[in-house]
């Protein structure tokens, strides 16, 4: 068969439903996936269609595919950075000029492996057709396994067309195993898990930190029964705040950077940290101010590389996040009992009081009628009228912030995913979203600066029926650049405005012109039927709410 045919027949017996490219690249193959009821969904731009993969992926726990020519290979490995930082398994393809066209200054060629050494786990060429089989299975196998994560196959040919339009002997082998998420789950050893047990019921005052981990593997339900078994609060960081009820009595909220206050002091007072299935790194830690120095450390990760990388490990359990735990669960019986009962419920208490006391101190805000709204208002609509069933998806920046700090997720069965540090991320990957759960309102939450980046994919969205609604924060700024200029220049002086404001914009009209739906609100009562509306109209969606330019994310409690 030809290339073309085998990547097509691979990708479904993968299970992948959507193709995400710029053309162009593996166009013949594009026929047979066709045949195969693959839908091809040409973006406007090598990033959005990466940022499309990765929504799609982190959605439906398995492998996302992306793809662009030669000239546009470097744009779609800028792409991958998110995927790379939020651990997704999305793989890239790219064509390259023939070999004997390399180092001589071909026309638009550049070198491909490097820029996508920095955002992948494995990269490699492929040179001949008959090596097609061997090189995408490994690289299905490398984005699914341990730490999931994003890799690229560069293609012999502009359009990978050496590769594609060649033919060899060739068999679809599909390894079922690394069709979904986790392929694996390995369990640690039963000293690590005693030490770990013996460790939490030791400690006077601890704190469960959960990250994306628990999501990847599926482990919501295990991490809630040890922490209500052992009666230990948590902490989730912004990729694990699904996995935790925000109204359970020990959740404390999203601490680092991006955070609640309540759950940075509980950090700061903790005697002891289980980290589980987080990578310890700089946001979910507040650039690793938070646990503070001295703080007795647990650590859970499927990758044993993590354990120990930002702070001393008194314990460390190299599992799969769901299997770990459940292996705590069967080996706790009186291990895992506080010694001092009394103490722990002071403790717990203590935390609760934390979280009462933070929620009364935003209560006004949350509850504000100021015109322009504030966005404290525009969060509580927001979480009031989440379908139960939804997806909500973040930008980073003030959106990232507000999502931490004043969105809950009310019913078990919504879904939050968060942009990792690309700005304009959440619009396309909502895309992707959308076509991995085509049952389920995807819901957007970005700012107007966030917009700016890719709304010209309203367009894709509309073209394929991917039918997502975007709650655009527009405050005609990107104030969380507003403080920066304030200290540049000394104050809030007209010179800054530039650095900072934006040209007002009515996302509204534009979504009509582009053939989807547009609405404005500007008062909190009309949120809710906007986004009634929005999900009734059949089409991709806008919401454009005109909010307080005031209305400053909270920083981080140190």
């Amino acid at each position: 068969m030809t290339g073309g045919q085998f990547l097509a027949e691979t990708l479904e017996g993968y299970g992948v439903s959507h193709f995400f490219f710029m053309p162009v690249i593996v166009d013949d193959a594009m026929v047979h996936m066709e045949r195969l009821g693959i839908t091809r969904v040409m973006a406007h731009s090598e990033k959005p269609a990466a940022y499309m993969a990765d929504g799609y992926a982190r959605v439906k726990g398995s492998v996302g595919f992306c793809g662009a020519q030669s000239v546009g290979a470097t744009n779609l490995a800028a792409g991958l950075q998110d995927a790379y930082l939020a651990c997704s398994p999305v793989v890239a393809l790219t064509g390259r000029v023939a070999q004997s066209g390399q180092d001589r200054h071909a026309y638009q060629e550049v070198d491909h492996l490097t820029p996508f050494a920095a955002n992948t786990k494995y990269s490699a060429r492929v040179d001949n057709t008959d090596q097609l089989p061997m090189f995408l299975r490994q690289a299905i196998r490398e984005a699914t396994t341990g730490t999931p994560g994003p890799t690229h196959l560069d293609l012999a040919g502009l359009a990978g067309g050496d590769i594609t339009k060649n033919s060899a002997n060739m068999e679809v082998i599909v390894e079922k195993q690394f069709a979904h998420l986790p392929p694996f789950r390995p369990e640690p050893d039963a000293d690590s898990v005693r030490s770990a047990l013996v460790a939490l019921s030791s400690a006077a005052r601890p704190m469960i930190v959960a990250g994306g981990g628990v999501k990847t593997s599926d482990a919501s339900k295990q991490l809630i029964e040890l922490a209500e078994l052992l009666d230990i609060p948590v902490a989730t960081s912004l990729n694990a705040k699904e996995t935790f009820p925000a109204l359970h009595p020990l959740a404390v909220g999203v601490p680092g950077s991006y955070s609640r206050a309540c759950a940075n002091k509980a950090l700061s007072e903790a005697d002891l940290v289980f980290f589980i299935g987080s990578h310890t790194g700089g946001q979910v830690t507040n650039d690793w101010k938070l646990p503070r120095q001295g703080t007795r450390i647990i650590q859970m990760d499927i990758d044993p590389s993590e354990l120990g990388r930002s702070f001393p490990i008194e314990v460390g359990l190299q599992s799969d996040i769901q299997a770990g735990l459940q292996k705590m669960l069967n080996a706790s019986g009186e291990l895992g009992k506080a010694r001092d009962d009394l103490a722990r419920k002071a403790w717990v208490t203590k935390i609760q009081q934390l979280v009462t006391d933070w929620k009364s101190s935003v209560d006004h805000l949350w509850n504000s009628d100021d015109m322009p709204m504030r966005t404290e208002r525009l969060s509580k609509e927001l979480s009031n009228h989440l379908p139960s069933d939804s997806i909500l998806i973040s930008d980073t920046g003030h959106s990232g912030i507000w999502t931490g700090t004043m969105i809950d997720l009310k019913s078990p069965d919504q879904s939050f995913v968060r942009c990792a540090g690309s700005l304009g991320w959440a619009f396309p990957a909502a895309i992707g979203a959308k076509a991995a759960a085509p049952d389920r309102p995807v819901i957007t939450f970005a700012g107007d600066g966030a917009m700016w980046y890719h709304y010209m994919e309203l367009d894709t969205a509309v073209r394929y029926g991917l039918n997502t609604v975007t709650v655009i924060n527009n405050n005609s700024s990107l104030n969380q650049e507003r403080a920066l200029n304030v200290r540049n220049y000394g104050g809030d002086l007209p010179g800054s405005d530039e650095l900072w404001k934006l040209t007002p914009t009515d996302f509204a009209p534009m979504a009509e012109q582009m053939g989807g739906f547009g609405i404005t609100v500007t008062k909190p009562t009309k949120f809710e039927s906007a986004l009634s509306e929005a999900l009734e109209s059949g089409k991709p969606a806008v919401i454009d709410v005109k909010t307080h330019i005031e209305s400053i994310a909270p920083p981080a409690w140190n």
